[in-house]
């Protein structure tokens, strides 16, 4: 970690400086071995194109989205309050993040609360520096590959974004395949609505493995994502089918972090 430039709201406030843009992490991105991938990648990222950009650190908690969409929504109050005070308290007008959970959560349900931001998701900050040309992409190693994009529920459906993880992906010099149920017709990976923290419904299929078993019928190179909870998802359903050696799964800020050799 020691070529990643990462400093927090404190660091900076002591400092008299204020970031342009938070980067909040969530838990997933914190915690989770895979997920923290993706949190260097858009740190890289970051650090590439000389943001001034800070994270919580220590100070960031759950955003709630899990307790709400469980059912709880008074412990998803208690930990919406407690991040909308410490948000207020810096001042924070700006948020990106690597969660489309953390990222519709943000900007949907924190504002009745009194958190009131602009938050963007990962994947539209990485088309934002592409259009103004201040991120420049080669293909690299995704020149020609065959690439499908499993949308996140919470980016595509929830909040309408479709175009911004495409587009990149395209600018890779990639072949984008869709799968047959993509965009508005999309299906879950099977972790949304807090589905990732218990055990399944009964049934004769988990749905991450329906949904594995649809982006592995594209015979893809790379399923690519938008989401720690997806990653998650379809990395156990291309291990259920024994394809890990042959397709990879990776979040779309890492093919830009691997393209760019960054």
């Amino acid at each position: 970690m020691s070529q990643l430039n990462v400093p927090t709201m404190a660091d900076l406030m002591a400092k008299g400086e204020t970031p342009d843009i938070l980067f909040w992490v969530g838990c997933a991105g914190s915690f989770d071995d895979r997920a923290k991938k993706i949190t260097k990648a858009i740190v890289k990222i970051l650090n590439h194109v000389n943001i001034k950009f800070a994270v919580l650190g220590t100070e960031e908690s759950c955003t709630g989205d899990p307790a709400k969409r469980a059912g709880n929504e008074f412990l998803f109050q208690m930990q919406a309050m407690q991040n909308i005070q410490v948000l207020n308290g810096y001042d924070v007008k700006k948020i990106v993040t690597g969660c489309p959970h953390c990222f519709n959560t943000i900007k949907n349900e924190y504002p009745e609360l009194g958190g009131k931001y602009e938050v963007i998701h990962h994947t539209q900050l990485v088309q934002e520096l592409i259009d103004s040309g201040k991120l420049k992409v080669e293909g690299g190693e995704f020149k020609g590959k065959k690439i499908t994009f499993h949308d996140p529920c919470y980016l595509g459906r929830g909040n309408g974004e479709y175009e911004a993880p495409r587009n990149i992906i395209q600018k890779l010099d990639a072949e984008l395949n869709e799968m047959k149920r993509s965009r508005a017709n999309g299906l879950c990976c099977g972790a949304g609505g807090a589905q990732m923290f218990k055990e399944a419904e009964k049934g004769n299929k988990e749905v991450n493995v329906e949904r594995s078993e649809e982006a592995l019928a594209m015979n893809p190179d790379v399923i690519a994502v938008g989401c720690p909870f997806c990653m998650t998802m379809m990395r156990d359903g291309v291990k259920h089918f024994e394809k890990e050696d042959k397709v990879q799964v990776l979040d779309v800020s890492e093919m830009i972090a691997q393209a760019n050799d960054l």
